[in-house]
């Protein structure tokens, strides 16, 4: 009788508990699903809607065009077309040469500085301290470093090497001082997914024998998939979003060589007062970037 009573009780409580609740989860998205809708959602619509326009901000007439700001985007008679084309191939270079580093290079430095070792801490702390500095402190540093007149880098070595204003060396430049500045994080992101990874999978490779190479294949890298998915389409997020670099260490030069898409997208659309196409171009890269990503995922997840 007391147990068909507490069973009642147990199924009324269940009855009447997530009605009340119901509306429990979406207050406690409340804030963050207000800031999305102001500052993300709002925006990129508003986003699309200047596209659709010849917007000059300093005007009060700004004429319906409807996807004219698109179609020249891919008219090579059109005076954006070569330049904005050439500011996506100086991205895809950028991307290219920069990922592979950002991606294998902090693994190798998350191993080395996850065994027990004196100083450890010390030397985390060091990997991770350029991170910390911003995108201007950095890229300005680095040019005077870099300076090809008064440059300590070319005082060291002994060259006379033009690092931020001739080919192949102002992408050596912006790869480098790139990787310099942002593995740490990378490096952080790799440490935390290993120190996650069970140590007795670690402890049964053992009993069977396995090796380092053998214990860093089967058991490492399939614990850091997760891990590496988000480092690696993170990376290349940020490696195509690159503009500080390029603005303030090599200035687009020599050329517009290394004039990256948002780099231009910003000249089109804040110097040059052509928002709607800066607002094409920019919803361009960012489709560009979305089948990168979606490559990505589809790719770890048939690796797995």
């Amino acid at each position: 009788m007391v147990s068909l009573t507490l069973k009642g009780a147990a199924s009324r409580t269940a009855a009447v508990v997530p009605r009340s609740g119901r509306a429990t989860p979406y207050l406690f998205l409340a804030p963050y699903l207000l800031l999305f809708v102001v500052f993300v959602l709002a925006p990129a619509i508003y986003g699309i809607w200047i596209s659709l326009h010849d917007w000059d901000y300093l005007l009060e007439a700004r004429p319906f065009v409807g996807l004219d700001n698109y179609t020249a985007l891919l008219d090579p008679a059109s005076a954006v077309y070569a330049d904005f084309w050439m500011s996506m191939r100086a991205t895809g270079i950028f991307t290219l040469f920069s990922v592979p580093f950002l991606v294998v290079l902090p693994l190798g430095m998350a191993l080395l500085l996850h065994r027990p070792f004196r100083g450890r801490t010390f030397f985390r702390g060091l990997f991770f301290a350029p991170y910390v500095l911003g995108v201007a402190v950095v890229s300005l540093m680095w040019r005077l470093l870099l300076d090809p007149n008064l440059g300590l880098i070319d005082w060291l070595l002994g060259t006379d090497i033009g690092w931020t204003t001739s080919l192949p060396w102002a992408w050596i430049a912006l790869v480098g001082v790139t990787v310099w500045w942002t593995i740490g994080f990378n490096g952080v992101i790799y440490l935390a997914g290993i120190q996650d990874i069970p140590r007795d999978l670690y402890d049964a490779a053992k009993v069977d024998g396995a090796g380092r190479w053998a214990e860093f294949r089967h058991v490492t890298l399939p614990g850091l998939r997760p891990v590496a998915l988000f480092v690696v389409t993170t990376t290349i997020l940020a490696s195509a979003n690159m503009f500080g670099q390029s603005y303030l260490l090599t200035q687009g030069a020599p050329g517009g060589e290394t004039r990256t898409a948002i780099f231009y997208i910003l000249d089109q659309g804040l110097s040059q007062y052509k928002m709607g196409s800066a607002a094409a171009m920019s919803y361009v890269l960012t489709l560009a970037l979305i089948l990168v990503s979606v490559l990505n995922f589809r790719l770890f997840r048939r690796r797995s």
